[in-house]
């Protein structure tokens, strides 16, 4: 075994980083689509009813401005000058109403600026003829002006635009906010009613995946019947699907159990009676592969959930690395950082580490030498921790690839001759996985088949 400048490995664990871009959640997506409505139907409402309330405000605006203009009229022609002073000057300090003479170089825009604008000009234009000047600016000066003569005489009357127009008291904006305040609370409350029951699904759904079976079991008397049909029916799945494991369970532990007697027997019987050495040899072979074949059923079969703690990944690959220092046809480069703890179930951790080790020196042997040269390495990125356990031998076709982690496969076509139950990389995929992190497999670019492990640092 070589500690010490390992070859150059692709460290890039590409199959356990390729995971589908996650976009919304459904809780947002609904939120979104809810408070997108919700707006729709605030603005539209507004709209309406500015619509709605454009009319009467015109009429009203211009007949308050007719009046207005028509009293100026009557009060100006029937006083005599210096009356008319005085009165100019009480209408400007009470009314906030200037009247001023017209003169023919005033320059002055239009005060048709707007559609409640134009209905204004236009009815004040009918009130008070079609001499009629309503202007917003004269000689520069911002307001609601009305150009309107007196016996010849022409004259502006400047009043305040603010009048007139649209309302613009802050209780609008008040309640607006108010509005959409609610509008966004009712969005999440009904997103959140919407997506509970799918999200309490979901969580079921992978305890389940887990084999935790007792913590998959939804409530079945919810109010909505569509949704207590659903859980009634995820349940009876569940409890199903947990007798069958069970059973499974059962059935292979009992299988195991009963052929141990036996094959005990034919090695007592075999190391007794066979006088041939080289035949008892062979015998004593078979014997202890269909004992470890026995021992890969148990394991895999093994039903409780691993405890997790803080391990010393170096202890654990240590240890396993120390068991397989005096095989010949193998040889082993560990990389790992000083003082990286994982959160793993130890015992289960280590049976991990040893499967791939006696997987790569089963199947993957470097073609020119007969040895299995394997590099072991392993990394932190935030709250994760790489591992990589790389052989040099052939690897696989890519398309068996998918296929070594399931039960009772083996690659035999495109690896060595194989002698196991094919349960080894299905157990190092399941023990994983129980332990909340991930695996997977890739061939190296320089040859050889990589095993990518993902668990969560400590």
């Amino acid at each position: 075994m070589d500690a010490t400048n390992p070859i150059p490995l692709e460290t890039a664990p590409a199959p356990l980083e390729m995971r589908p871009r996650r976009g919304f959640s459904l809780f947002w997506r609904t939120f979104f689509f809810l408070a997108l409505l919700l707006f729709g139907s605030i603005v539209a409402w507004l709209q309406t009813f500015r619509a709605l309330e454009s009319e009467p405000r015109a009429v009203q605006s211009a007949q308050q401005l007719a009046s207005l203009v028509n009293l100026s009229r009557a009060a100006l022609r029937y006083s005599d000058s210096i009356a008319r002073v005085s009165l100019i000057k009480t209408l400007a300090d009470e009314e906030q109403v200037r009247i001023t003479q017209r003169e023919p170089t005033d320059k002055f825009e239009a005060f048709e600026s707007d559609e409640l604008g134009e209905r204004i000009a236009e009815k004040l234009k009918a009130r008070l003829g079609a001499g009629t000047v309503v202007a917003s600016t004269v000689n520069g000066q911002k307001g609601l002006w009305v150009g309107f003569s007196i016996e010849g005489d022409s004259y502006w009357l400047l009043t305040d635009a603010s009048k007139v127009g649209p309302s613009r008291s802050s209780t609008w904006v008040i309640w607006l906010i108010t509005a959409a305040a609610l509008s966004l609370a009712g969005a999440a409350f009904i997103a959140r009613l919407i997506n509970r029951p799918l999200k309490d699904l979901s969580f079921a759904a992978s305890r389940m995946r887990d084999g935790d079976f007792d913590a998959s079991r939804l409530d079945e008397k919810v109010a909505t019947s569509e949704i207590r049909e659903v859980n009634i029916g995820f349940n009876r799945m569940a409890e199903q699907l947990s007798k069958i494991e069970q059973d499974r369970v059962i059935m292979l532990a009992g299988i195991s159990h009963d052929l141990r007697t036996p094959l005990a027997r034919l090695r007592l019987e075999t190391e007794m009676s066979v006088a041939d050495l080289d035949a008892r040899e062979h015998m004593a072979a078979d014997i202890a592969q269909l004992d470890a074949i026995i021992d890969k059923f148990l394991d895999y079969a093994r039903p409780e959930p691993p405890r997790l703690e803080p391990v010393s990944l170096n202890a654990v690959i240590g240890a396993a690395v120390y068991a397989v220092a005096d095989y010949e046809d193998m040889r082993v480069t560990v990389n790992i950082p000083e003082n990286m703890d994982i959160l793993a179930d130890q015992v289960e951790l280590s049976r991990v580490i040893s499967n791939l080790l006696e997987n790569a020196r089963r199947y993957g042997k470097s073609p020119e030498t007969g040895i299995a040269l394997v590099d072991i390495t392993a990394r932190s990125r935030d709250q994760w921790v790489l591992i990589k356990v790389r052989d040099h031998g052939r690897g696989v076709a890519p398309e068996i690839l998918p296929k070594l982690t399931g039960p009772f496969f083996r690659g035999d076509a495109a690896r060595t001759a194989a002698t196991g139950a094919g349960l080894g990389l299905a157990i190092v995929e399941k023990t994983i996985q129980r332990m909340g992190g991930m695996f997977s497999l890739a061939n190296t670019s320089s040859g050889g088949l990589a095993a990518h492990i993902k668990l969560r640092r400590s």
